[in-house]
């Protein structure tokens, strides 16, 4: 995907929902609670590290026994250290104290808790991508010192997968087709990452690696989900066979058993965050409630359906009906390649104010780019007194709309099934179409030869496509 190719818009909690989220999380609620616990006797070594006499003191603040709780109160170390909740304050004696961002936690705006958590995040992801303890302690050579190269693994390679995995899985909740708040199967996430999109029976090859990727993402997951990014449900440990643990042979019966992942409202905002840093143009609803008609029309062009209305609300919400009804307006008038999508954005914005916007589609009538749109809208509403359109604000009104969406949908079947009614309604309009003096006119009439699927009725299009054509110098 292109750094200019927009992404869907994703509806956010707000932020101080999101904030009350983070300091939820318990990784980093487990991180604040230690940075409050240091004080002058507490000793770290050269890279930070709570020294190791520390930290059963460390998993007792925490509350927590058993095998993995000094391990747990590292990472919630690590942490704290990484995101300034503590400061080291002399390496050399290894001595530490309570860092500036920990009074963030509890005096700071939600922003200010939200930048905390985002540095958490990175951390955790961090550590997400680095092989498990064991394979390290297997790597180690005779004199201690680990052998990044028996290991078969590219720490750039490893963080770009899970990457590549976070923003499939962000592009499955945001999108209108995906699950959106539900959970997303993992063997499905670990195959977006593997199977070809063109390739139809995955091969015993590709499947071997789906699995693998899938129980690589069940051991990430497990990692990730105490920092609030993804509710998890981690892979059956019963689908394992003991001689070799690897997974059994999938059965789609029961497709939770091979684990369930989604993106927490806290996860949406972080992999937003994330996304944005690294150059992409994710849209949020809501971002355009404060801007001009211009922009609200412009912006929301490509939007699904679903998101574009509920841009168009928060914006409507803040603005007189009267005058936002002509404010629209005005924004949506001229010839440029985008004002077709823009009229039909307005329509729909239109269609949400409902009677009060009567006024201003009246003195829009005459009008040569507005007037049929007015005039749908007014007869649509069941306004009296409405004029009859002449035929030459029919043809050109068609035009207008077929080229707009072709703009929103390109060649979709909804279209092609517009193409053929009028088609079918209308034995002339070929005839008729090549002569509408509409910037689109050329390109409609070519997209309606590629899409109606008899071959004489498109042979006639593509016929008037060439006159208007030429008819515009072109």
């Amino acid at each position: 995907m292109s750094d200019s190719s927009p992404l869907p818009p994703v509806r956010l909690h707000s932020e101080a929902e999101l904030a009350r989220a983070a300091l939820a999380a318990p990784l980093l609620s487990r991180a604040a609670r230690l940075a409050r616990w240091a004080g002058p006797d507490t000793r770290v070594g050269a890279g930070g590290e709570l020294a190791d006499d520390q930290l059963p003191g460390a998993a007792a603040e925490l509350g927590l026994a058993g095998d993995d709780a000094a391990a747990f109160a590292s990472e919630a170390w690590r942490v704290a250290v990484d995101t300034g909740l503590v400061e080291i304050v002399d390496e050399e004696e290894g001595t530490v104290t309570a860092g500036e961002d920990l009074a963030l936690l509890t005096s700071g705006a939600p922003q200010d808790i939200l930048a905390v958590w985002l540095g958490a995040l990175e951390t955790v992801l961090a550590d997400a991508s680095v092989p498990d303890l064991d394979d390290l302690v297997g790597a180690m050579d005779e004199g201690g010192e680990i052998d990044l190269s028996s290991l078969d693994w590219d720490p750039e390679a490893e963080a770009d997968f899970l990457d590549g995995v976070l923003g499939n899985l962000y592009l499955l909740t945001v999108g209108e087709e995906g699950p959106g708040d539900g959970p997303v199967p993992l063997p499905a996430l670990a195959a977006s990452m593997i199977v070809p999109d063109d390739m139809g029976e995955p091969t015993n090859d590709v499947l071997e690696r789906v699995s693998d990727a899938m129980m690589r993402l069940d051991d990430q997951f497990r990692l990730l989900e105490p920092i609030g990014i993804v509710d998890f449900q981690p892979v059956d440990e019963a689908l394992m066979t003991e001689p070799d643990d690897e997974p059994a042979a999938f059965d789609d019966t029961d497709v939770t058993r091979y684990g369930m992942v989604r993106l927490t409202p806290l996860g949406l905002y972080g992999m937003r965050a994330r996304l944005l840093e690294a150059g992409l143009t994710a849209p949020a609803v809501g971002e355009l409630a404060d801007k001009g008609a211009d922009a609200l029309l412009d912006g929301t062009s490509a939007f699904p359906p679903a998101a574009a209305q509920a841009e168009t609300e928060q914006w409507l919400a803040r603005r007189e009906p009267l005058p936002a009804a002509r404010e629209l307006l005005a924004a949506a008038r001229g010839a440029d390649a985008g004002a077709p999508l823009r009229r039909l954005r307005c329509q729909q914005a239109l269609s949400l104010v409902g009677a009060d916007a009567e006024p201003a589609l009246r003195e829009v009538l005459d009008d040569a780019e507005l007037g049929g749109l007015a005039r749908v809208w007014l007869s649509e509403h069941g306004a009296a007194d409405v004029p009859v359109p002449s035929e030459a604000m029919v043809f050109w009104l068609t035009i207008d709309t077929l080229a707009a969406q072709l703009a929103a949908e390109g060649n979709s079947a909804e279209l092609q099934a517009l193409v053929e009614g009028l088609a079918q309604q209308h034995s002339g309009f070929f005839a008729a179409a090549w002569r509408v003096e509409h910037p689109a006119t050329p390109d409609v009439l070519e997209a309606m030869g590629r899409l109606h699927p008899d071959k004489k009725v498109a042979k006639e299009a593509r016929k008037a496509a060439f006159k208007a054509r030429s008819q515009q110098g072109g």
